[in-house]
């Protein structure tokens, strides 16, 4: 399960700069667009390194830097203008549920005081 999340992490990065590079050229959009692909990214390299951890304290600390970058990448999703384009509005609904999911999961893994996750 850890390799598939590592790669469903590293999917949502990529997908939101595919997301981005469609956006109407904002100026709002372009500031917004930097904080988004930071965050999308930190989610993706701090699980990486959640899974690498040398101490549960560490490995607890990632999940929640990732839980804290999936909720700024919600926050930034709902700030971005698509300009009433239908399509956009459909990738960027997507995008947004796949940042709840990994909130959700991140919440589950916090939660949990089983060492396997570690």
């Amino acid at each position: 399960m850890k390799f598939d999340l590592e790669e469903r992490t590293e999917k949502f990065a990529l997908d939101v700069r595919a997301f981005v590079k469609e956006l109407p050229q904002t100026i709002s959009n372009a500031e917004d667009s930097k904080q988004l692909i930071r965050a999308s990214g930190s989610v993706a390299a701090n699980y990486i390194e959640a899974n690498e951890a040398l101490s549960k304290k560490d490995f607890f600390y990632r999940i929640k830097v990732c839980r804290k970058e999936s909720k700024v990448c919600r926050l930034f999703l709902r700030l971005m203008e698509s300009g009433g384009n239908e399509r956009l509005e459909v990738e960027r609904s997507g995008l947004e549920k796949e940042a709840t999911e990994f909130i959700l999961i991140f919440n589950k893994i916090l939660k949990s005081d089983d060492s396997s996750n570690f």
